[in-house]
């Protein structure tokens, strides 16, 4: 048992490139006798030695030490391009391998390219005590200010210059002085000066003149620093209930389902969205609901509070019973025993009841003409004034007669009639058959209003009210010719008229009329033929 037993394993793991050579040549089997193999001399001997091929740098970079142009793996020789894509390999300062250069392969230098599980966390994670998360004095606030400012104003005027009709002609710059030296130096040359100086000023640009070139073109942007690489966990085996819980079903329209797909009632309740939304109750429902409670709770203790009252007045009204029926069978003890009793007074209590009667009563009345007037004011009117109509006024608007009210129910008895119907067929159409039997066949309305009542006007008319009746007050005194007056003539029906066969003899006048026209003719060709004749 070792030390590197014992401890935990390494999180990075170091790569040495020595060791890795070893493992590969005890891992490779090889049946020459003699293996020829060149290998660098170690650090301190290498004097004098210089790499000449490819194999010398081993899967190495140059050697610092050696003073001679070095071309590992052939990079940088001039002539000849390298056709590997091997990248030598580079360590940090602590002597760790850098793998990142791989990622940063083919890329800019300036481009950001996350390659460490460090470039996944925040800059206030990793480096707290980094000068660039200080918060900016009040100096470099505003420059930074200073410098947006004329950066917005100066794109502002461009848009506003753009937008003009007519722009103006721009601020020129200042003018630059240049010494120029010619290097021809003679009297011949520059007017034999030695010297010259050049005023350098900016070319007047005429603000109508249309733009040169076309700068308008849209050039596509370089693509962006790669984002934050995503880690994911070791592959593992997937098991059954992580397949089924991954499984995504069809989409089932709502109009189409061409395959015939069905769809769970709890699935289809999850699709539509019921248990995102939230339930928010109306208070107002906590209110009602109160309110009934209490409506209930008044209304049950008034009703037992009616029934206690009840029970005490029926219990008094019992009492009272069963004290007059004491008194009664006292009564009638006295009575049978021949003791006289003075009649019994009315109490107090007897007048006290009798007059709460009759004002209930009156109570009862007048609320039931307040609810009349109320509900049908035009109706109790209507009401009043046929009860305050005289009897002339009734007669003439065929009002019915107020007859004592019986226990039976009346019926119209033409309802009743059933032997004429549709089943006996229509009679002729030429009859007049209208009204074939009278309307009020039992009487007039007359004769109920004026006949008067044997018990309410008996002290008017006395006992003789049925002779004043049958008595025959408008019979003519002088009878005209054939009138008969007897029961036996008395008509059951209309009068009836008998018809006379034509007084006038009109028919035989216009018969003969008839008949003589059509003799007329024969005799008028007669004439026109002796006529002729004699012509």
């Amino acid at each position: 048992m070792n030390l590197a037993s014992l401890l935990p394993a390494p999180v990075q793991p170091v790569w040495d490139r020595d060791d890795d050579r070893k493992q590969k040549l005890a891992q490779r089997s090889s049946t020459a006798l003699v293996s020829a193999q060149s290998i660098a001399p170690p650090y301190g001997q290498r004097r004098g030695w210089v790499p000449r091929n490819v194999t010398d740098y081993g899967d190495g970079g140059a050697f610092p030490e050696i003073h001679v142009a070095q071309y590992p793996l052939n990079m940088g020789i001039k002539g000849k391009e390298s056709t590997s894509n091997a990248i030598a390999v580079q360590l940090d300062a602590e002597g760790k391998v850098k793998y990142d250069v791989l990622a940063r392969q083919g890329h800019a230098k300036d481009k950001i390219v996350y390659s460490k599980l460090s470039d996944l966390l925040p800059v206030e994670m990793v480096a707290e005590n980094d000068p660039s998360l200080d918060k900016p004095s009040q100096d470099e606030v505003d420059e930074v200010t200073e410098r947006t400012r004329l950066a917005l104003m100066k794109i502002t005027n461009s848009k506003i210059a753009a937008a003009m009709p007519v722009r103006c002609a721009e601020r020129q710059g200042p003018a630059e002085f240049i010494r120029y030296t010619p290097s021809q130096q003679g009297a011949a040359y520059n007017s034999g000066a030695k010297q010259r100086v050049i005023r350098l000023v900016e070319a007047q640009v005429d603000p109508m003149e249309p733009p040169r070139f076309k700068i308008n073109k849209k050039i596509p942007r370089g693509p962006p620093s790669p984002p934050a690489p995503v880690l994911h966990s070791p592959t593992r085996r997937v098991t059954v209930k992580e397949q089924k819980e991954w499984k995504i079903p069809p989409c089932i329209s709502n109009w189409k389902n061409a395959k015939g797909y069905t769809v769970p009632l709890d699935k289809r309740l999850a699709a539509d969205g019921r248990g995102l939304q939230q339930l928010h109750i109306n208070e107002n429902f906590a209110k009602l609901a109160e309110a009934l409670y209490i409506a209930d709770r008044k209304a049950r203790e008034a009703v037992e509070t009616r029934a206690q009252l009840e029970k005490k007045l029926a219990q008094k009204e019992k009492e009272q019973k069963e004290e007059n029926l004491r008194q009664l069978a006292q009564r009638a003890r006295d009575e049978r025993a021949g003791i006289r009793v003075a009649p019994a007074e009315k109490t107090a209590d007897d007048e006290e009841h009798e007059r709460e009667m009759l004002r209930q009563d009156r109570h009862k009345e007048r609320a039931r003409e307040r609810n009349l007037a109320r509900a049908a004011p035009d109706k109790r009117s209507k009401l009043q004034r046929e009860r305050e109509r005289d009897i002339s006024e009734q007669i003439a608007l065929g009002m019915p007669a107020r007859g004592v009210q019986s226990g039976e129910m009346q019926f119209d008895q033409r309802l009743f009639g059933q032997a004429k119907g549709l089943g006996q067929g229509y009679n002729d159409d030429e009859g007049y058959n209208v009204y074939d039997k009278p309307w009020r066949e039992g009487g007039s309305l007359a004769n109920h209003l004026y006949r008067p009542s044997r018990n309410v006007d008996k002290d008017t008319y006395g006992e003789d009210l049925e002779k004043i009746v049958k008595t025959n007050r408008f019979v003519p005194d002088k009878e005209f010719g054939g009138t008969d007056r007897s029961a036996t003539a008395a008509r059951s029906g209309p009068v009836q008229f008998e018809k006379e066969e034509d007084p006038f003899g009109l028919d035989q006048f216009l018969s003969q009329a008839k008949r003589a026209s059509k003799r007329k003719e024969p005799e008028r060709r007669d004439d026109r033929d002796k006529r002729k004749r004699r012509d």
